[in-house]
Protein backbone atom coordinates (compact mmCIF):
# COMPACT_ATOMS: atom_id res chain seq x y z
CA UNK A 1 0.00 0.00 0.00
CA UNK A 2 2.65 2.48 0.90
CA UNK A 3 6.32 2.28 -0.22
CA UNK A 4 8.78 1.41 1.55
CA UNK A 5 9.73 5.10 2.25
CA UNK A 6 6.66 6.00 3.24
CA UNK A 7 6.63 3.46 5.97
CA UNK A 8 9.56 4.37 7.46
CA UNK A 9 8.67 8.29 7.38
CA UNK A 10 5.36 7.25 9.24
CA UNK A 11 7.39 5.16 12.14
CA UNK A 12 10.03 8.00 12.00
CA UNK A 13 7.13 10.28 13.13
CA UNK A 14 5.49 8.46 15.17
CA UNK A 15 8.80 7.23 17.02
CA UNK A 16 10.13 10.88 17.34
CA UNK A 17 6.37 12.09 19.02
CA UNK A 18 6.78 9.79 21.31
CA UNK A 19 10.26 10.17 22.68
CA UNK A 20 10.62 13.71 21.99
CA UNK A 21 9.72 17.20 23.09
CA UNK A 22 11.73 20.52 22.39
CA UNK A 23 13.82 19.86 25.36
CA UNK A 24 14.83 16.23 24.66
CA UNK A 25 16.03 15.56 20.69
CA UNK A 26 16.31 11.96 19.24
CA UNK A 27 19.30 11.30 17.40
CA UNK A 28 19.44 9.00 13.62
CA UNK A 29 20.44 5.80 15.20
CA UNK A 30 18.26 5.82 18.42
CA UNK A 31 15.59 6.61 15.90
CA UNK A 32 16.63 4.05 12.90
CA UNK A 33 17.82 1.37 16.13
CA UNK A 34 13.62 1.41 17.19
CA UNK A 35 12.18 1.28 13.56
CA UNK A 36 14.48 -0.80 12.16
CA UNK A 37 15.17 1.23 9.18
CA UNK A 38 18.72 1.85 7.77
CA UNK A 39 20.35 5.42 8.83
CA UNK A 40 21.26 6.88 5.43
CA UNK A 41 17.58 6.55 3.80
CA UNK A 42 16.28 7.26 7.52
CA UNK A 43 18.05 10.60 6.88
CA UNK A 44 16.96 11.73 3.80
CA UNK A 45 13.58 10.76 4.50
CA UNK A 46 13.78 13.16 7.88
CA UNK A 47 14.75 15.78 5.76
CA UNK A 48 12.00 15.33 3.20
CA UNK A 49 9.78 15.78 6.65
CA UNK A 50 11.26 18.72 7.80
CA UNK A 51 11.10 20.29 4.64
CA UNK A 52 7.51 19.50 4.94
CA UNK A 53 7.13 21.45 8.25
CA UNK A 54 6.12 17.39 10.15
CA UNK A 55 9.48 17.28 11.90
CA UNK A 56 12.41 19.85 13.25
CA UNK A 57 15.85 19.50 13.91
CA UNK A 58 18.49 21.02 15.59
CA UNK A 59 22.22 20.63 15.22
CA UNK A 60 25.20 20.31 17.79
CA UNK A 61 25.76 18.06 21.29
CA UNK A 62 22.12 18.75 22.68
CA UNK A 63 20.64 17.85 18.87
CA UNK A 64 18.63 15.38 17.09
CA UNK A 65 15.32 15.49 16.01
CA UNK A 66 12.16 16.89 18.09
CA UNK A 67 8.21 17.39 16.91
CA UNK A 68 6.15 20.45 18.87
CA UNK A 69 2.70 20.38 19.55
CA UNK A 70 1.38 21.18 16.51
CA UNK A 71 3.74 18.84 14.52
CA UNK A 72 2.30 16.16 16.81
CA UNK A 73 -1.01 16.98 15.40
CA UNK A 74 -0.13 15.98 12.00
CA UNK A 75 -2.36 14.20 10.14
CA UNK A 76 -0.85 10.73 8.70
CA UNK A 77 -2.21 11.61 5.24
CA UNK A 78 0.54 14.75 5.25
CA UNK A 79 3.09 12.31 5.59
CA UNK A 80 2.04 10.36 3.23
CA UNK A 81 1.22 13.06 0.76
CA UNK A 82 4.59 14.24 1.33
CA UNK A 83 6.48 10.96 0.84
CA UNK A 84 3.97 9.24 -1.79
CA UNK A 85 1.55 12.15 -3.19
CA UNK A 86 -1.68 11.21 -4.10
CA UNK A 87 -1.18 8.37 -5.75
CA UNK A 88 -2.48 5.87 -3.67
CA UNK A 89 -5.83 7.71 -3.67
CA UNK A 90 -6.02 8.24 -7.51
CA UNK A 91 -4.22 5.65 -8.86
CA UNK A 92 -5.49 2.18 -10.42
CA UNK A 93 -5.64 -0.38 -7.85
CA UNK A 94 -4.02 -3.05 -10.14
CA UNK A 95 -1.41 -0.38 -11.31
CA UNK A 96 -2.96 0.61 -14.68
CA UNK A 97 -1.83 3.90 -16.43
CA UNK A 98 -5.51 4.06 -17.67
CA UNK A 99 -8.28 3.47 -15.19
CA UNK A 100 -11.48 5.29 -14.87
CA UNK A 101 -14.80 5.37 -14.10
CA UNK A 102 -15.76 4.91 -17.91
CA UNK A 103 -13.27 1.94 -18.62
CA UNK A 104 -12.52 0.91 -15.22
CA UNK A 105 -10.03 -1.64 -14.39
CA UNK A 106 -12.00 -5.26 -12.82
CA UNK A 107 -11.44 -4.31 -9.10
CA UNK A 108 -11.92 -0.09 -9.89
CA UNK A 109 -15.56 -0.24 -7.83
CA UNK A 110 -14.47 -2.45 -4.79
CA UNK A 111 -10.76 -0.57 -4.92
CA UNK A 112 -12.90 2.88 -4.60
CA UNK A 113 -14.54 1.86 -1.34
CA UNK A 114 -11.31 0.98 -0.11
CA UNK A 115 -9.10 3.63 -1.04
CA UNK A 116 -11.71 6.15 0.43
CA UNK A 117 -11.62 4.14 3.11
CA UNK A 118 -8.41 4.58 4.08
CA UNK A 119 -7.94 8.06 2.65
CA UNK A 120 -10.64 8.50 5.87
CA UNK A 121 -8.57 7.00 7.95
CA UNK A 122 -5.13 8.81 7.50
CA UNK A 123 -7.33 12.19 7.62
CA UNK A 124 -8.75 11.69 10.58
CA UNK A 125 -5.68 10.10 12.60
CA UNK A 126 -2.48 12.23 13.68
CA UNK A 127 1.17 11.34 14.78
CA UNK A 128 0.26 11.88 18.13
CA UNK A 129 -2.60 9.17 18.32
CA UNK A 130 -0.68 6.55 16.77
CA UNK A 131 2.63 7.68 19.63
CA UNK A 132 -0.22 7.26 22.67
CA UNK A 133 -0.79 4.18 21.33
CA UNK A 134 2.97 3.28 21.19
CA UNK A 135 3.65 4.96 24.73
CA UNK A 136 0.52 2.75 26.26
CA UNK A 137 1.83 -0.76 24.85
CA UNK A 138 -1.14 -1.00 22.37
CA UNK A 139 1.34 -0.85 19.21
CA UNK A 140 4.76 -1.35 18.58
CA UNK A 141 7.02 -0.04 15.77
CA UNK A 142 8.81 -3.21 15.36
CA UNK A 143 8.27 -6.76 17.05
CA UNK A 144 12.12 -7.73 18.41
CA UNK A 145 12.44 -6.28 21.43
CA UNK A 146 9.40 -3.91 21.28
CA UNK A 147 10.28 -0.84 24.01
CA UNK A 148 8.09 -0.54 26.39
CA UNK A 149 6.42 2.33 28.10
CA UNK A 150 5.36 2.83 31.42
CA UNK A 151 1.48 4.19 31.95
CA UNK A 152 1.84 8.07 33.10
Amino acid sequence: MFSKTCEYAIRAAVYISAESDIDNKVGIAEICSHIEAPSHFTAKILQTLGHHKIVSSQKGVKGGFYMDQQQNNTKIIGIVNAIDGDKLFTGCGLGLSECSETEPCPIHNQFKGIRSNIKKMLEETSVSDLASKLKKGKGFLRIENPKVYQSI
